[in-house]
Order: structure tokens, then sequence, then C-alpha cells
């Protein structure tokens, strides 16, 4: 991570593609790291960077706007839809509104067959058996590489260089490479199939056995990706990487599993960074996470306190939020971290409650019945109040006028009293216990809160620790928080997400970005990068090490991390959460597309020489 900008590289390519099927098509985080360096790129090449992606009539709506195709483009344009490649030329709608080229590749799904016989016959991919989530991409990147060949053929004195993210668009390097094509290649890794196969299946590539190896060291991945199954998609990786001029990974990490997985280093690291400009200065920071931490507190009150009460004002607002990836996120180590920390905090008869929030989406039939008749019990005392409230300031302003003590009865009259009183009986539950999610769940046998129960976290009334499984995207409108996902990260004091394994890792950078605390792991891209950074100190980011560490050992160190906070004074605490911005400034674009302007450059000095 660069520690501080010197002056900007000379790019030496003409014009820049940059191909990615996330490119208006949100489906994971190469959608954010694309669209958040749409900037800095535009910066760099102006109107000559094109991004290119597929065309889905449905998902585009919102997200692309077409316009006509330039007139040194409508030839090609023609050409190519005569053979079932229909082009739409426009404008992604985002910040920039940079030239976007979408692929319509639906017509063109007869040549499969053809496609797959080219590859094998080159690459050596065997795909004869492939799956539709493999046959879909490969026919799009074709026809990408395919629409790239004719704009190089038309632009004979221009330099051109081409991003392609992930093996979803390595068909279209592959192609424009069978072809000979004139085109500078950048291939990026940003998590290798089959590393994220084997993580999911629990299997740790960097632990050493008895003797000392390394299972990194020792694997046959070529063997592995056949019996897990993932062979075609793996080969097309391999294949991608060890024929691009120039091979990236997103980080440290991901190019050591890179290089023994795929059989090539990365001749460039590129780390996924954040416009920060977009996110709020140090002077905000402090505002937005009162108004929306006082809302958090709020769910809190109807989510709690029909059960018992808690002392909201002194309750500290932990959260990790993830795909549901169970085992690859480290929620496994999170929740017995908690269930350790629970113990802890209530052997020692600590008071302070830390409450923490899962958001993390699942399968869901609606939100628990329990807890609407709550919100809807409490909105009825709230209203009450409301009502009330300006007659009870007139009362609260004559009594202090009157210089007579302020109690109860001075404020609020019998009757109102009474009708209160009733509602809050109405309000109150017999059990001690509140529920462990909020919404009612397809799995009734849920892997998180199947967790928690093993760990003791059972949000009882004498339960240090509580825990919240928050199954469905935060879009601000959900009728629980009704905050976006950035306002309830705001909103929060601790992000944690002791990941497995994650290439890079932006949950811990987008926090910091908001000025919230969190810990990453060593395993995680992101961490990894902390780590090798000058001006790094175990603060505000704090980096769990799990590289080579048994569960036990894992679990100990993070629930002393998670105690450890819990006690820091409140002055400690803003100290956390401005490092955590200052570390966040370093992950800004400007400084991090330095690299990917190595990687372009590097591709083009390979194909047209040096300049």
């Amino acid at each position: 991570m660069a520690e501080e900008k010197s002056g900007e590289k000379k790019v030496n390519a003409d014009f820049l593609f940059e191909v990615s099927w996330e490119v208006c098509n949100k489906v994971g985080g190469i959608y954010t790291v694309i669209k958040t360096k749409i900037p800095e790129m535009l910066k760099r090449y102006g109107t000559n960077y094109l991004l290119v992606g597929p065309y889905f009539h449905q998902r585009v709506k919102g997200e692309f706007e077409e316009t006509v195709a330039p007139e040194h483009c409508k030839a090609a344009c023609d050409e190519l839809r005569g053979m079932g490649i229909v082009v739409h030329y426009g404008r992604w709608l985002t910040e920039g509104s940079p030239d976007t080229i979408l692929i319509d590749f639906q017509p063109f799904f007869e040549r499969s067959d053809d496609i797959k016989r080219r590859l094998w016959d080159s690459f050596k991919i065997d795909s004869l058996h492939a799956a539709f989530d493999f046959n879909e991409p490969v026919v799009w990147g074709w026809a990408v590489g395919m629409v790239i060949e004719r704009f190089s053929n038309l632009n004979p004195d221009k330099k051109i260089a081409a991003t392609f993210h992930e093996w979803l668009s390595g068909a279209a390097l592959l192609y424009l490479k069978s072809q000979k094509a004139r085109v500078g290649t950048v291939f990026v890794t940003h998590a290798t199939v089959l590393g994220r196969c084997l993580a999911n299946a629990g299997i740790d590539i960097y632990c050493h056995d008895a003797e000392g190896h390394c299972l990194i060291e020792t694997m046959d991945f070529d063997r592995e990706a056949y019996n897990r199954n993932v062979y075609t998609k793996h080969q097309l990786e391999k294949a991608s990487a060890q024929n691009a001029d120039v091979f990236a990974t997103v980080s440290e990490i991901t190019g050591m599993e890179a290089e023994r997985i795929l059989k090539r280093a990365p001749d460039v690291i590129v780390p996924n960074g954040l416009d920060i400009s977009n996110f709020p200065s140090f002077d905000e920071i402090s505002i937005m996470h009162r108004v929306f931490r006082d809302k958090i507190y709020h769910f809190l009150l109807f989510y709690f306190f029909p059960y018992y009460h808690l002392d909201i004002e002194d309750t500290l607002i932990y959260f990790t939020a993830s795909r549901y990836e169970f085992h690859d996120k480290g929620m496994d180590v999170f929740i017995k971290s908690l269930g350790r920390l629970n113990e802890q905090l209530k052997s020692e008869g600590a008071m302070r409650n830390i409450v923490v929030f899962f958001w993390v989406p699942s399968g869901i039939r609606g939100i628990n019945h329990e807890i609407i008749e709550n919100k809807m019990l409490f909105k009825d005392i709230e209203d009450g109040l409301k009502d009330n409230a300006e007659h009870v300031m007139w009362r609260v302003l004559s009594t202090v006028v009157a210089d007579k003590p302020i109690t109860r009865d001075t404020i609020f009259t019998k009757e109102f009293l009474a009708d209160i009183k009733k509602k809050v009986i109405k309000f109150k539950r017999e059990s001690k216990v509140a529920p462990l999610c909020t919404h009612d769940l397809f799995d009734p046998n849920d892997p998180i809160l199947r967790s928690f129960r093993e760990c003791s976290l059972t949000n009882s009334e004498d339960d240090r620790v509580k825990v919240i499984l928050y199954p469905t995207y935060l879009n601000g409108a959900d009728n629980l928080l009704d905050l976006t996902y950035y306002e309830a990260i705001q909103g929060s004091h601790f992000g944690v997400f002791p990941s497995f394994y994650e290439p890079w890792g932006y949950t811990p950078l987008e926090t910091g970005a908001l000025g919230v605390a969190s810990v990453s792991s060593d395993l995680a891209g992101f961490g990894k990068h902390l780590l090798n950074s000058k001006s790094y100190r175990d603060f505000g980011i704090y980096v769990l090490e799990r590289m080579d560490k048994k569960e036990e050992e894992v679990v100990d160190s993070l629930s002393q991390l998670l105690y450890y906070f819990a006690n820091l004074p409140k002055k400690k605490r803003i100290d956390a959460k401005l490092e955590a911005r200052r570390l966040a400034n370093l992950g800004d674009w400007d400084f991090l597309g330095e690299n990917y302007i190595d990687a372009h450059n590097l591709a083009v000095e390979k194909v047209f020489g040096r300049q």
C-alpha cells in the first residue's frame, strides 16, 4: 500500500478496455472494485477508457444508458450482429459516466460447442461436460474478444491494453491470444477457483504437517480440481493466467496461492481500493455516528425491553457483515470467541452489555411475528408520549420556573400514567430470553443459530453478550432497523471480520473509511497488506493472526481482543476510530490506482515494445 503519493505515472496505452462479468451487473465484490476505480481511470485515460460487460435486459435498468455507437465502431458492430453478437454502446450510470459496451451474447450461444472445442485445441481446457454457469461466461467472453480484436484492427496505429477480471472473462483473453491480436493483456485474479473451493471445505492450505511440510507446497492442485469438480473453471483460470502478458493478483496472499495453484507468480499486485472522497470527513464522523447509533438503540428498545432491561447508553455495538460463508468469513471462530467473552464478563460481574449483529443475508420467510408485535406495542407507547409531549414540556417548564422538585407526578397527569402503565404491561413478556434472530428462516438448522446455542449465547437476561442474526439486506427500508448498510456500520462501535479465506476483504476498509474500528486477519489480503505498511501500528484496524494457527489459538486471541476493546475508555475508542479512518485513507484509489497503471504499461511494453 502506497505510503505517500509522488508524481503520477505516465500511461503508455492509447486505449484501455476493462472487462468484467460485473460491469453493470452486480454479483459480488468485483462490482465495487471496478465501480469505485472508474474516476481514477477516467482521470488517467479520459474517454479512451471503455468498460465491457454482459447485457442482461432486466439487470441494466438504472445502471446503463444506451447511446449511438461512434461512427468508427458502426461497421464492426454491424459485422458482429450478423454473427449473433449484439453490441450495446452507452454509459454506465455511475460517477464519471464512462463509455461502456455491453454484449448481448444469447444469439451467439449456438457457437458454444465450437468455442469449447477451440479452447481444448489451443489451451487444453476440458469443458465437454461443463455446466451452464461455465458455458455462459465463456460464450460471452469469446464474443468480447472478437469485439476488442475488431477495435484493434480498426485502430492499427494505437496501443491498446485490456484488463480481464477473474476466470469469467478469461475466454476473451484467450481468444485474443489465439488470434495473435495486438492487445496488451492483463489478467487479474481476485480469488482462485480452487483456493476458494478448498477453503469452503475447511482445508487450510497454509497449515504444516508434523514433518513441517506446508500443504500448499505438496498438494496436486490439478488433480484436486477434478476431485472437487471445478476443473473446467480452474483450467480456464490457469490458462488465462499463464497466457496473459501480465498476471496480477489483488493481494500478496492471493499471489502466494496463485503461484502454486495456477503455476505463475503475479507480475504486479493490484490491491483493491475505494474512492475515499465519497466517505464522511473526520468532522462528520462523530455526528453521523451519534445519529445512527441512536437509531440502533431505538431498535434495541423494542427488541430486548419486552423481556428485560438493558442500560442502553452503556451498550457497545459490535457487528460482522458478509455473504453467508460460515467458515470462510470466520463466523465460526467469532461466535466461539463471543461465547468465551460472555463467560468472562459474567464471571467478573460486569454490567456493560455488548450487542453483536450478524448482518448476513439468508433465506427468510418474513420478520419474526413476536418482534413485529413487540414493535407495534412499543410504537403505541412511543406515540402516546409524542401526543402528550407539548403538555409535558409545559408542566416541566412551569415546575422549573416555580423552583419545585421535578417528579413523575409533576410531569405527567394521573390519567396519562394510568394509560401508559396499561400499555407497558401489554408490552412486557413473561420470558426472560430475547430472540436470537429477527426473521423466520427457511433453514431449521441454520449454522449461525446452531452455533449461538452451542456457545451458550442465548440472549438470557444475565448474558452480557447479546447476539442478533439479521438475515436480510440493509436497504434502509426493511421495517426494523431501517438503516442502509453504511448507516448501520456508522452507528456501530466495532466491526469483526476474522476471515479464514479472504483474497482481499473490503469490509474492514469500508468500516475504517466510515470511522469505525475493526479487526481483519492475516489470511485476508487487506489484513496482510496492512501488516506490510510502514505506518501501520496495531490500533484502529487490528489484524488477527490466523496463518498456521490452530483454531483454539485463534479463538483465544480474538476473545482477548474483543474483551480489550470492550474495556477501552471512551477517549481511546475515539482515537481508534480516527486511526481506522487514517488507515483507510491509504486505501484510496488515488494511491492504489498506480498499481493498475504499472500493469497496463508492462502489458503494452511486452506487446508494442519499450517506448
